[in-house]
């Protein structure tokens, strides 16, 4: 059961695909039904928006969320219009999305709703607040494509990563990019607590900066890492201890530090999380043997990856290889093929 995964031990959790189709609403639909039996009552919301059986970007056929009679969910004023759920709205918010203004309701009827959300991250918590304080007693956030953020741990306590044949038809891109993925959010963190106090201070006012042995810092008057790489280089001394970079990590930021020093080797650069991480598979492994050492504040608690070996486009993998040849490289961490019937 995947609920066994997160029941009793997390209140917050995160389900984020690897991209459209993978598989993120089938996981999601498996815990809903888990929760019923156990009679947990639960919140559900979306950063994008999911549980239409057509994608709209994609124009594929794609597996609908079905709500239970006392589920709090987030929607719209209209998707509600065209769900087939009875829902009795219990607040209406003051933010809006395209899709109209975000309502919380409790299912009176059972069965197939739209749900959409919040975009930013202080949104999200401000409405799992409020799901908590209207009853419920576990909150589930269905992170949509390329808002992986919120698998963070400033939003949610523990995540469940989606991921499955539509990356790619290749069995073995597709294992990769979801070991990446694995792997950066399973980071190191700071453990030393002088450091992580100043490095937490320097994240909060959004400055880039480098610390040295005795802690001393030197912010550096960039704006953003993302064409910085070159001046952190330069400002690297013998005695740099840590790179604090706020927002985003990219190749060429790593790939600019390279080429201008090679004190790097001596540093860990820190970010705030394994989601700020934009760097391909092949690229982030020659990093590592350039001497490049990332870690992070704030370690992505990942609990489970579940996998899709189903493609829209009609092509697929053999699903008990794909499971197999998947845990093999994804160590520690259950790997599940819920059509499997969750083995």
């Amino acid at each position: 059961m995947l609920i066994s995964s997160i029941h009793g031990k997390y209140k917050t959790i995160s389900i984020v695909g690897m991209a459209k189709n993978s598989g993120k609403t089938v996981a999601l639909n498996h815990i809903i039904g888990e929760t019923l039996s156990l009679g947990i009552t639960i919140g559900i919301l979306s950063t994008g928006r999911d549980g239409e059986s057509v994608d709209v970007l994609t124009e594929t056929e794609k597996p609908k969320i079905f709500v239970e009679e006392g589920t709090i969910v987030v929607t719209t004023s209209t998707l509600l219009s065209i769900s087939d759920a009875t829902v009795e709205i219990m607040k209406v918010t003051d933010y809006r999305t395209p899709l109209g203004n975000i309502l919380i309701g409790k299912v009176k009827v059972s069965g197939y709703l739209q749900i959409s959300g919040p975009q930013t991250a202080k949104e999200i918590k401000d409405i799992t607040n409020i799901l908590f304080s209207l009853g419920a007693d576990m909150v589930i956030i269905d992170g949509a494509i390329d808002r992986k953020f919120s698998a963070a741990p400033s939003i949610s306590e523990a995540t469940i990563l989606a991921t499955g044949a539509v990356l790619s038809r290749d069995m073995n891109r597709v294992i990769e990019e979801t070991v990446h993925l694995v792997n950066l959010f399973k980071l190191p963190s700071i453990e030393d607590s002088k450091a992580r106090e100043i490095i937490e201070g320097l994240m909060d006012r959004g400055e880039i900066a480098i610390i040295d042995k005795d802690l001393n810092v030197k912010t550096l008057d960039i704006k953003t890492a993302l064409s910085g790489g070159r001046i952190i280089g330069e400002n690297l001394r013998d005695d740099s201890r840590y790179v604090v970079i706020t927002g985003s990590l990219i190749g060429k930021t790593l790939e600019d530090i390279i080429l201008t020093t090679d004190k790097y080797k001596n540093v860990d650069i820190v970010i705030s999380d394994g989601t700020r991480i934009f760097v391909s598979p092949k690229d982030w492994i020659m990093y590592q043997r350039y001497g490049i050492n990332v870690k992070v504040l704030y370690p992505i608690n990942l609990v489970a990856v579940t996998l899709n070996p189903y493609a829209p486009q009609g092509y697929y993998f053999d699903p008990e290889e794909f499971l197999r040849r998947t845990r093999h490289y994804v160590k520690d961490i259950p790997v599940v093929d819920l059509m499997l019937g969750g083995v």
